[in-house]
């Protein structure tokens, strides 16, 4: 959960333990309370993590094929409900200036990468995330085929 401080991991036991290595220099606090919580929810009801991979899955392929008639150029995802898409063949535009131009003009928001990065960024590459209802992802692909 975004900004709580509370999560969980389901990988196979060689990948956790290099996910638990990492995790140990990661977190300095935590929210006891929803961890636990968390914990117990996961226990009560596994088919819930066992069918969030394919869920975003589909909600990932659904908005990258409405996106195929646009002109952004959609690279490859998994493990994430981000999609990266590059916009250069949109705007020369940096792409935090791109990022304020399709709020306002299009109506649709997206994370410049640039803002992930330490040194500068030549890239034309935007983050959208595909976590959304249906309708605002079909709404979002629309607009976004109309650039």
């Amino acid at each position: 959960m975004t900004g709580w401080k509370v999560g969980y991991c389901v990988a196979p036991p060689a990948l956790s333990a290099e996910v638990r290595k990492v995790h140990q220099y990661l977190t300095f606090s935590v929210n006891t309370p929803a961890q636990l919580a968390l914990a117990d929810m996961l226990r009560a009801d596994p088919q819930h993590w066992q069918q969030l991979s394919a869920f975003y899955r589909a909600k990932r392929d659904r908005f990258v094929q409405a996106l195929s008639h646009s002109r952004l150029e959609i690279l490859p995802c998994e493990g994430t409900y981000f999609l990266l898409a590059d916009y250069s063949a949109i705007s020369d535009l940096d792409d935090v200036a791109f990022c304020r131009w399709l709020t306002e003009h299009a109506g649709v928001a997206a994370i410049p990468l640039s803002v992930f990065c330490a040194d500068p960024f030549p890239h034309k590459l935007i983050r959208l995330c595909f976590a959304k209802q249906d309708a605002t992802l079909d709404a979002a692909a629309e607009r976004l085929c109309r650039l």
